[in-house]
């Protein structure tokens, strides 16, 4: 096997198959990148088998077709050292040999014919949603999914499409995060994406695409893409249930102003104590020592009783950086009670903080 190919268009793909390799035991084929080329192109594959990327490219130079594979950090290591000129790869006795003019690498290869297959479209489910507004969607709620939690359904974003609107939903047990998008679905199904495969799709897909799934797996691919990963095993919690039907008070809140204040008290404390009056909004900080900060915003609140509310301001703060509008709503009934905070189809509903 030997082709040739610009470093940047190499380094470029090398770079997004990283966090698709295994990372802890560098002796596994699954550290490894697999090179195939066959048919006037270059297929380069990485997984760790729970999670795959596999992209094409016609960008290289054939000289000899073949297949090989190589730890995928120690090549990008060596490719990115090199110039801004075309790199040589070939094969040799179980070599892979990287050139460029005077300077020389020799790598380790594996069995090709050992990496893991990758999951097929066959027989799969194709989803109808339109594939933007998913990935969308899926960044307005991927900062409230859990990342380490025992029940390994929570480690995920669940979707629940449901024949009139599809659900995006995300929790880490403080607060509960919703993006809904409107439009008439076949059949009704959910499924539970990991966060980590959630927060790659993000990453790698921004035009349109299409998606396919079975109980196991779920594929994203386009022309030069295909992206899989395995799906969790778990029974998502009721989230309907944790959305307060009915709210005492409702107001509408300016962004920059709220993200302002908000921050102003964070250089002090994470927790913050919000008090409502009726002309104006009272921020201070919660904290153990004698450090104080207070800040104050001159609004309308409507609210005839002074009214208390303490949180954890990076929920709020993950909320207001996903809305595109200048104003939110916030909503409450007592203040050991979750409240809301919404804007269009996008809520989340945070746990207070109770002294």
């Amino acid at each position: 096997m030997k082709i040739k190919a610009q470093k940047n268009m190499i380094e470029s793909i090398l770079i997004n198959i990283q966090p698709f390799l295994e990372k802890k035991d560098a002796t596994q084929i699954t550290s490894h990148v697999l090179f195939t080329i066959e048919n006037n192109k270059c297929i380069i594959k990485a997984t760790d088998s729970e999670i795959g990327l596999k992209i094409t490219t016609e960008d290289i130079l054939i000289e000899e077709e073949g297949s090989f594979t190589a730890n995928g950090k120690k090549l990008l290591d060596i490719i990115h050292i090199l110039k801004k000129d075309e790199i040589t790869l070939e094969t040799l006795n179980n070599i892979l040999i990287i050139k460029q003019k005077n300077s020389k690498f020799k790598l380790p290869i594996f069995n090709p014919d050992m990496f893991p297959s990758f999951p097929t479209k066959e027989k799969k489910l194709q989803m109808s949603l339109d594939s933007s507004a998913l990935i969308q969607n899926l960044k307005k709620i991927s900062s409230a999914i859990d990342t380490n939690n025992p029940k390994f359904e929570l480690n995920g974003a669940f979707i629940n499409i449901q024949q009139d609107s599809t659900d995006l939903v995300g929790t880490d047990t403080r607060r509960l995060a919703i993006a809904s998008i409107k439009g008439n679905n076949n059949e009704e199904l959910s499924i539970i994406v990991p966060k980590k495969a959630i927060l790659e799709i993000q990453k790698l897909f921004l035009d349109q695409i299409d998606i396919y799934f079975d109980n196991t797996n779920l594929i994203i691919s386009n022309k030069n893409l295909f992206f899989y990963t395995k799906l969790i095993n778990g029974k998502f919690p009721d989230y309907k249930r944790i959305i307060p039907t009915n709210t005492k008070h409702q107001i509408t809140l300016p962004k920059k102003e709220m993200i302002d204040s908000i921050k102003m008290i964070t250089t002090i404390s994470q927790d913050i104590k919000m008090t409502f009056l009726t002309k104006s909004i009272i921020f201070e900080s919660l904290s153990a020592d004698n450090v104080e900060a207070k800040t104050e915003l001159e609004i309308d609140t409507n609210l005839t009783e002074k009214f208390e509310l303490s949180f954890n301001s990076k929920y709020i703060l993950d909320f207001i950086s996903q809305i595109n509008t200048n104003d939110f709503i916030l909503e409450f009934n007592e203040s050991s009670l979750p409240f809301i905070v919404k804007d269009d189809n996008f809520i989340t509903i945070i746990m207070p903080i109770i002294a």
